[in-house]
């Protein structure tokens, strides 16, 4: 007698990784149920939220924060125990936090995945740049990307890198006024600037209008031309898909032969419901897919579940300008200064991204200037002066992975659904702390140049909302939770389709990485199934 399943495949997490990898699973025939622990909001209504929020600078603030389905910011999500304050600004809802990430779309160097091999530290990917490249290509075309086909974004000033098969599906968009200023007084310097390819459309693209620049890209893209996971979720759907929202796995059953037989997910409602299927895909962020293995007691038998969390931990300077820039003009973000993401120097200490914020500045600077007792008419002029002269450098550094940097179940907190919150460890390690004197050289040179007055330049480490590492990727079962195809090792029909399988930072956004993965494993169901 066969055995009658609830879906070929169950996807829990709606995301950017796991709508995609649905999506590419019902388009080639495959019965698929999505699971969300959140709701569905519709895009006026996290407008409206942000224009009503008195908290502008809460990026979660307009966003769905239930007792059982929690945005990261919420105080109690997260317990830290390191001398770091890990709090990465992640959603709950369909979609995911894409809703809210500016839609950087980097592809990793061929050194990234090489880093132990050529400079002796951290670890190497399990596959080559080569595999990976068809993937990144479908997921640019998945997101509707915009770059540069001419920029070496190794960030060392030579032809076109690393090495694309197909062009992006679009140009990238003009330079900002700040953006072509500070290239055409740093550049000369020797500082290269490379454009960020971004899932923020120039053109009218798979339904999306073209950006007009609205500078809202965080926390919330107004006119939905910014690439969000609940495209690919509603994509799915309309292919035959079952979305089920207010939907908190907390079990993965294990079954004979070590197969996952069954997802448990409990509701608001006080639902408790077990899904079986034939394949299973994790896509939730990387704290909690780490945390639904642990308390499922799977795919852990190398004791790496939770452990080696990374994310591109940071600094920051603001200063301002001898000149007007314009600050706040087009996008939040547009490229950035890449002189040392790869070279010799990586034996010694972490690569190094400097990127270029373009986000309106009114509020700091009017908090700076509140500060100083500057208040009526001449505040009115200052708040204008320093606005258009406004620089801010966001830095990013590569951390590598640590099996002491870990995300657990809480052993004290709880959710309104009787499921473990989060506790975080996590330190910036020595090969991150050797690159700060390297950066804050950088921001010297950026300021005198520039003929700058610093604001701030020694912000202390910063959150990058990048999470990686923590189910790691590797060819050896005794030390990482999942092969090159993000299978674990433990459970042939149990997949992970999230940014934690990322076993080398570099210095990059990881969501088209992991999108491209997640385009590849769905691949490898379809085959199998």
């Amino acid at each position: 007698m066969s055995t009658v399943y609830d879906a070929d495949v169950i996807v829990i997490g709606s995301g950017a990784l796991g709508s995609n990898a649905a999506y590419e699973l019902v388009k080639q025939g495959k019965s698929v149920i999505i699971l969300e622990a959140g709701e569905r909001i519709p895009r006026w209504k996290i407008v409206d939220n942000f224009r009503n929020s008195s908290r502008k600078g809460n990026y979660n603030d307009p966003y769905p924060n239930e007792p059982w389905a929690r945005t990261s910011y919420e105080e109690g999500y997260i317990e830290n125990t390191g001398s770091f304050n890990f709090k990465p600004g992640m959603l709950k809802l369909v979609g995911g936090t894409t809703w809210h990430w500016a839609a950087a779309c980097w592809r990793y160097l061929p050194n990234d995945m090489k880093l132990n091999t050529l400079y002796g530290v951290g670890r190497d990917w399990p596959l080559e740049y080569e595999e990976l490249e068809p993937y990144y290509v479908r997921a640019e075309k998945a997101l509707g990307v915009a770059g540069n086909n001419q920029d070496d974004q190794s960030g060392q000033g030579g032809k076109a890198f690393p090495p694309r098969s197909e062009p992006y599906p679009m140009p990238p968009e003009g330079e900002t006024y700040l953006f072509k200023r500070l290239k055409e007084r740093l550049s000369p310097h020797g500082f290269h600037f490379i454009h960020e390819p971004n899932a923020r459309p120039t053109l009218p693209y798979d339904g999306r209008p073209a950006c007009q620049g609205n500078n809202n890209c965080m926390p919330v893209c107004p006119i939905g031309t910014m690439y969000s996971g609940n495209v690919h979720a509603e994509k799915a759907e309309q292919l035959g898909a079952k979305l089920i929202t207010d939907a908190t796995a907390y079990k993965l059953e294990k079954g004979a032969n070590n197969k996952i037989v069954a997802v448990h997910y409990k509701s608001s409602k006080g639902d408790d419901v077990r899904l079986s299927a034939k394949y299973f895909i994790v896509a939730a962020h990387g704290l909690e897919t780490p945390k639904l293995l642990l308390i499922s007691d799977v795919a852990n038998s190398s004791d790496q579940v939770g452990r080696n969390l990374m994310d591109h931990t940071g600094m920051g300077l603001q200063f301002m300008a001898d000149e007007p820039l314009w600050t706040g003009r087009g996008p939040v973000q547009q490229g950035g200064i890449f002189n040392w993401r790869d070279g010799p120097f990586r034996r010694q200490h972490s690569a190094i991204k400097h990127a270029v914020s373009n986000g309106v500045p009114n509020v700091p600077v009017t908090k700076r200037l509140l500060s100083q007792g500057i208040i009526g008419s001449e505040l009115d002029k200052r708040i204008t002066f320093d606005t258009e002269r406004w620089v801010d450098i966001s830095t990013v550094f590569e951390i590598l992975p640590h099996a002491s940097n870990t995300v657990r179940p809480s052993a004290t907190k709880k959710d309104a659904l009787g499921i473990p919150m989060l506790t975080v460890h996590y330190e910036v390690d020595d090969y991150v702390k050797a690159a700060r004197d390297v950066a804050m050289k950088d921001y010297h040179q950026f300021v005198s140049l520039m003929g700058g007055e610093v604001v701030q330049d020694n912000t202390g480490w910063q959150n990058r909302d990048h999470l990686m590492g923590s189910v790691i990727m590797g060819s050896n079962p005794k030390d990482a939770v999942v092969d090159k195809h993000c299978r674990t090792f433990d459970h042939d029909n149990l997949f992970l389709a999230t940014t934690g399988v990322i076993p080398a930072s570099g210095v990059i956004n990881p969501t088209l990485t992991g999108v491209a993965l997640s385009i590849r494993l769905a691949d490898t169901i379809a085959l199998e199934l």
